[in-house]
C-alpha cells in the first residue's frame, strides 16, 4: 500500500507523468507483534489483580522495534498510529484487531532533535490527545500541570504555548478550557469564593489541607493516595515527570463510555540522549513506570537498556524485576528471540524480504499504473540493498537523478555506496566505536576480543557498547557470534567517507594488519583439534591476506593443520577459488586456490584437479613448503586419474625434498610399487614408514592382496586406532571404510557392523574415495545376491563421473567376487575383459590374476604374473577358499 504523496521524489523530475508516492511495504510480521501486545496489555489491565497505583509491580507495558538508520522504523510508527487510529487505514493482510473498536487512543510523538520534542512536550501531547477525545477535565492531573505551569511559564497563557508550538493545531484547543473547568469544579467542591476559584495556588492548598483532613467534599479526589503530595512538592521539571501518576489515575477511573487506553508510539529514541546524559531518558522512563495502563511502543536505533542492574542510579527503575519483557534472553549482549506473552519485548526490525523490495521500487515511481523502474533494475538494487529500506530510498532518487541527465540508468549505475549509509549509521556512535566498526567491518564474523585486538584497544569496552547496535546481527551458535549487517559493512569499506574522523588507506591497511594478526592468535591460543577454530580462521585470514596484500604469515602453519585431518570442509566463499588465477593476485588467492582445489576434488573429475593443481605451481608464488603441497596431491590426482609415472615423479620429488609430507610421499611410492605389482618392495618400504606414513594401512593394503583379508583387517584396525589417537578423523574413516571392506570377504555378517560403524565415521567428512569403498565392501557383503549387477553399475557410473579410475579395478574385483560365487563364468569373462582394458598400463594387472584365482581359472596365457609375498600357488588357494567359503555360507542360508 502507499503512504501519501512523496514530494522529495516529485520534485525531482520535471516529468509530471511520473507518479510518485511514498511506499509502504507491509510489516505484517511487526504488526502482529504490535496486535499481540496490545491484546496482552488489555488483558493485564482488565484483570481484577490490576492496580494503577501499585508502584512496585514489574512493568510489562513496554515493546521495543529497534534497527539500524534506514530500515524503516519511523514509518513503520507512522503507519502503526494510522492502523490504530482508523481501521480504513489498516492494511488487509493485518487482519481484523483484537480489542473493541474505538477505545484505542494511538498518540505518536517523534523524540528526534530536529522535531524539537522537550519533555514538556511530551507530557502535554498525551494529555491533549486525552483532552480531545475524552472531552472532559481530569482534575487531580489538570490541577497540579495548572499549578506547574503558573510557577514555571508566568505571564505565559497555555493556549498561547500549544499554539507556537504547533500542538493546538495538532489536538485543538480544548485542554485550556478543561484546565480552567477543573480549577472552577475545585474551587465549588471546597466552597471557596469566585473570585479565589481563578488562583490556582489559593485552591490547590485549600485541597490539600481537605485532602489531609479528609474531608468529604473532596470525597472524588480523596482516592488518589497520592495527590496530596505531589500538590504539596516544589512544581518544576522534576515535579511534572510524576504527575502523570495522576494522570494513569484518571484515566482508570473514567466511565464506560468515556473509558480509553491509551497507545503511546515514542519515535527515533535514540536521540533522547547517550549513555553518559541520561536525564531526559531517566524523566521519561518515569512516566512510563507511572502510566502501568498505557502501552508504549518505542522504535529506536538500540535496544533499550532498562533491564540493566548496571544503571542503577542513573536511572529510577532497573534491572530484569522492574522490566522483564526487556532482559536480555543470556546476557545484557544477547538479542531475545521474538517476543511473547511472557517476555522478549525487545526486537529487532528486520530487513526487507526480496519480494518486499521489488513492491517497494514498483510503487515508488509508476507511469500510468506502471512501475517507472524497469524489472532488472529492481533486481539488481534489490540484490545490493540487503533488504535495507533506506538503500532502497536512495537508489530511487538515483534513477531520478540519472533520468535528469538525458541518460536511461543501467544496471552498472546501481553498483554504487551511498555516503548517506555511513553518516547514518555513524551518526549516534562515541568515536571509539565508530573506530571499532570500521575494523570489524573487516571480518566477516568475531567476537568482543577479536573486535578489540583488531581495532587496537587496550579495553573492550567500546566493541561492548558496539554489539548492543541493531547493524551488529548476532548467531549464538555461531563460532565468532557477531557480524555487521552485510549492506552496512560493504559502504563503510567502499563508499566515499566524508566524515571528520574518517581513514586514510594507510589506516584500513594497519586495521586489516591487526585484524589479520588478531585472528592468528586465536587460531594458535587454541585446542589443536578445534576444527571449527581453524577453518573459521583460515577463511577469514586467506580473505585479509589477499584483499590487503599481505605475507602469508601464520597462515601456512593453518594450512598445514587443514590438510592434516582430512577433512576438507569447503574453504572458500563461492566467489573464489574457481580454477581462474588470471590477473592480479597475490601469494594468498593462490593458498585459497591450492585448499579449495584439494577440498573440492572430493566434488569434481581429477583431470580437473591435476589442472587446477598444475596451475597454482605455475604461479611460483607459493613458499617452497606448500608448494610441496601441491605437488604431493598433484601425485594423488594424477595416480587416480591412471598416470603412473607423472605419479611416481610427483611422489619422488616430494619424498627428495624430505620435507613434511616426504613420509607420505614414500607411501606413495610404496603404492606405486603395489599397484605395479612389485609387492615384496612395497612390503619392505611398509616396514620403514611408521605413523607419518601410515604404515598400518599401507601393510593392509598389501595383505589383503595375498588373499588374507584376515590379517589386512587387523592392520586396518590397527591403523584406526593409531589415527584416532592422533585425533585424524579422516585417517580414522580411511582405514574403518577398508576394514569393512576385508572383513566383508570373509565374515558378511561382522561387515554390517563394520560398514555401519564406517558410515558413522564419514558422517561429518568429506571423503568421497572413501565412501566408494564403503560402497564396494556393501558389495563384497552381498557377492551372491542376484540384485547385486544394478548397483555395480550404478557404482561404475559414480567413479566415471568422480574420475577415480584407480578404483574402476577393485569395483571391477568385487564383482568378479559376486561372479565368481554364482559360477557365473560368462560374467566373469567380461570382467576380465574390463580389467585387461583399464591394466593396460601395468598398473593393477594383478586384479587379473586374482579373479582366475577365485574363479578357479588358469591365467591368461600372455600374462605377466606380479610378484607374490608367499608365491603363486599359495594365494591361489587363499582366493579359492574365500570363495568356496562364501558359497557354503549361501547354502546354508537358504
Amino acid at each position: 500500500m502507499t503512504g501519501g504523496r512523496d514530494l522529495r521524489a516529485l520534485f525531482s523530475t520535471n516529468d509530471r507523468t511520473v507518479t510518485a508516492e511514498e511506499a509502504f511495504t507491509n510489516r505484517q510480521a511487526q504488526w502482529a507483534l504490535v496486535a499481540d501486545a496490545l491484546t496482552e496489555h488489555l488483558q493485564r489491565i482488565s484483570s481484577p489483580g490490576f492496580d494503577v497505583e501499585d508502584l512496585e509491580a514489574p512493568r510489562k507495558n513496554v515493546l521495543v522495534l529497534h534497527g539500524v538508520g534506514g530500515i524503516g522504523k519511523t514509518t513503520l510508527s507512522r503507519k502503526l498510529e494510522a492502523a490504530l487510529a482508523d481501521a480504513g487505514q489498516r492494511p488487509p493482510q493485518w487482519g481484523e484487531p483484537g480489542w473493541p473498536a474505538g477505545r484505542i487512543l494511538p498518540v505518536r510523538i517523534d523524540l528526534a532533535r530536529s522535531a524539537g520534542t522537550d519533555f514538556e512536550q511530551l507530557v502535554l501531547t498525551i494529555r491533549l490527545a486525552l483532552a480531545a477525545r475524552v472531552g472532559r477535565p481530569l482534575p487531580a492531573f489538570d490541577l497540579a500541570l495548572r499549578r506547574y505551569w503558573e510557577a514555571t511559564h508566568p505571564g505565559e497563557p497555555i493556549e498561547e504555548y500549544l499554539r507556537r508550538g504547533g500542538l493546538a493545531a495538532r489536538f485543538g484547543q480544548s485542554l485550556p478550557d478543561q484546565l480552567q473547568s477543573a480549577l472552577g469544579e475545585a474551587a465549588q467542591m471546597l466552597a471557596l469564593p469566585g473570585m479565589l476559584g481563578s488562583v490556582v495556588g489559593q485552591v490547590t492548598g485549600a485541597l490539600v489541607r481537605a485532602l489531609r483532613e479528609r474531608r468529604q467534599t473532596v470525597r472524588a479526589l480523596a482516592g488518589c493516595a497520592r495527590l496530596a503530595d505531589l500538590l504539596e512538592a516544589e512544581p518544576d521539571l522534576d515535579a511534572l515527570s510524576y504527575y502523570p501518576h495522576l494522570l494513569a489515575w484518571e484515566i482508570s477511573r473514567l466511565p464506560d463510555r468515556k473509558r480509553v487506553i491509551p497507545v503511546v508510539l515514542l519515535d527515533t529514541f535514540e536521540d533522547v540522549g547517550d549513555r553518559t546524559r541520561r536525564d531526559l531518558e531517566r524523566l521519561i522512563q518515569r512516566v512510563v513506570w507511572l502510566m502501568p495502563n498505557a502501552l508504549w511502543v518505542i522504535t529506536g536505533r538500540g535496544r533499550l537498556q532498562w533491564a540493566d542492574e548496571g544503571l542503577q542510579g542513573q536511572l529510577d527503575f532497573t534491572g530484569p524485576q522492574a522490566w522483564p519483557g526487556l532482559a536480555a534472553a543470556d546476557t545484557p549482549y544477547t538479542r531475545s528471540p521474538l517476543p511473547t506473552t511472557s517476555g522478549g519485548r525487545q526486537v529487532l526490525v528486520g530487513d526487507f524480504a526480496p519480494e518486499d523490495c521489488d513492491d517497494y521500487l514498483a510503487r515508488r515511481l509508476s507511469r500510468d499504473g506502471q512501475p517507472l523502474i524497469p524489472d532488472d533494475l529492481r533486481t539488481v538494487i534489490t540484490s545490493r540493498s540487503h533488504g535495507l529500506p533506506l538503500y532502497l530510498d536512495l537508489s530511487v532518487m538515483r534513477f531520478l537523478e540519472i533520468r535528469r541527465t538525458g541518460r536511461t540508468p543501467t544496471a552498472r549505475d546501481f553498483d554504487h555506496d551511498f555516503p548517506a549509509l555511513i553518516s547514518r549509521t555513524l551518526a549516534d556512535l562515541t568515536p571509539d566505536e565508530r573506530h571499532v566498526l570500521r575494523s570489524v567491518s573487516l571480518l566477516d564474523a568475531f567476537d568482543l576480543p577479536l573486535a578489540t585486538r583488531a581495532a587496537g584497544l587496550a579495553h573492550e569496552a567500546p566493541a561492548m557498547r558496539l554489539i548492543e547496535r541493531p547493524f551488529v546481527r548476532e548467531n549464538p551458535f555461531g563460532l565468532w557470534p557477531y557480524h555487521l549487517h552485510g549492506l552496512i559493512r560493504s559502504t563503510i569499506q567502499s563508499a566515499d567517507d566524508h566524515s571528520d574522523d574518517r581513514w586514510s588507506r594507510s589506516d584500513w591497511q594497519r586495521a586489516a594488519e591487526r585484524a589479520f594478526a588478531a585472528l592468528g592468535e586465536q587460531w594458535q591460543a587454541g585446542s589443536d583439534r578445534d576444527r571449527l577454530l581453524l577453518v573459521g580462521c583460515l577463511r577469514q585470514g586467506l580473505r585479509l591476506a589477499g584483499t590487503h596484500r599481505l605475507e602469508l604469515g601464520w597462515l601456512a602453519d593453518a594450512a598445514w593443520a587443514y590438510i592434516s585431518d582430512s577433512v576438507w570442509e569447503p574453504i572458500a566463499p563461492p566467489d573464489t577459488g574457481t580454477g581462474d588465477l588470471s590477473g592480479t593476485v597475490t601469494a594468498a588467492d593462490i593458498l585459497v586456490e591450492l585448499l579449495s582445489t584439494l577440498a573440492r576434488r572430493q566434488h569434481e573429475h581429477r583431470a580437473r584437479t591435476v589442472e587446477r593443481l598444475t596451475a597454482v605451481l605455475d604461479t611460483r608464488l607459493l613458499p617452497a613448503g606448500l608448494e610441496e603441497m601441491a605437488l604431493y596431491y598433484r601425485a594423488k590426482a594424477y595416480r587416480d586419474t591412471g598416470h603412473s609415472e607423472e605419479s611416481r615423479r610427483g611422489y619422488q620429488q616430494v619424498a627428495d625434498g624430505n620435507g613434511r609430507l616426504a613420509p607420505a610421499a614414500r607411501r606413495g611410492l610404496a603404492h606405486s610399487a603395489r599397484l605395479a605389482g612389485d609387492f615384496p618392495t612395497a612390503h619392505a618400504a611398509a616396514q620403514t614408514l611408521g605413523w607419518e606414513g601410515r604404515h598400518h594401512r599401507v601393510l593392509g593394503d598389501l595383505l589383503w592382496l595375498q588373499g588374507e583379508p584376515e590379517r589386512a583387517a587387523a592392520a586396518y584396525l590397527a591403523g584406526r586406532t593409531e589415527a584416532e589417537q592422533h585425533g585424524i578423523a579422516g585417517e580414522a574413516a580411511h582405514n574403518q571404510a577398508l576394514r569393512a571392506l576385508t572383513v566383508a570377504f570373509y565374515d558378511p555378517n561382522q561387515a554390517d557392523d563394520e560398514i555401519d560403524l564406517a558410515h558413522q565415521l564419514l558422517a561429518s567428512l568429506d571423503l568421497r574415495a572413501t565412501t566408494i569403498n564403503a560402497a564396494i565392501a556393501t558389495l563384497i557383503r552381498d557377492a551372491g545376491d542376484p540384485a547385486l549387477d544394478e548397483r555395480i553399475q550404478t557404482l561404475r557410473s559414480e567413479l566415471d563421473t568422480a574420475g577415480l579410475i584407480s578404483m574402476a579395478p577393485a569395483l571391477e574385483l568385487a564383482a568378479a567376487f559376486h561372479q565368481a560365487v554364482l559360477d557365473d563364468h560368462d560374467a566373469l569373462a567380461a570382467t576380465v575383459s574390463r580389467l585387461r582394458e583399464q591394466t593396460q598400463g601395468g598398473d593393477y594387472a594383478y586384479y587379473i590374476d586374482i579373479v582366475t584365482f577365485m574363479a578357479g581359472l588358469p591365467l591368461p596365457a600372455d600374462h605377466t604374473p606380479p610378484r607374490w609375498l608367499d608365491g603363486e600357488q599359495t594365494t591361489r588357494s587363499r582366493w579359492r577358499a574365500l570363495v568356496i567359503t562364501r558359497q557354503h555360507h549361501l547354502h546354508n542360508h537358504q
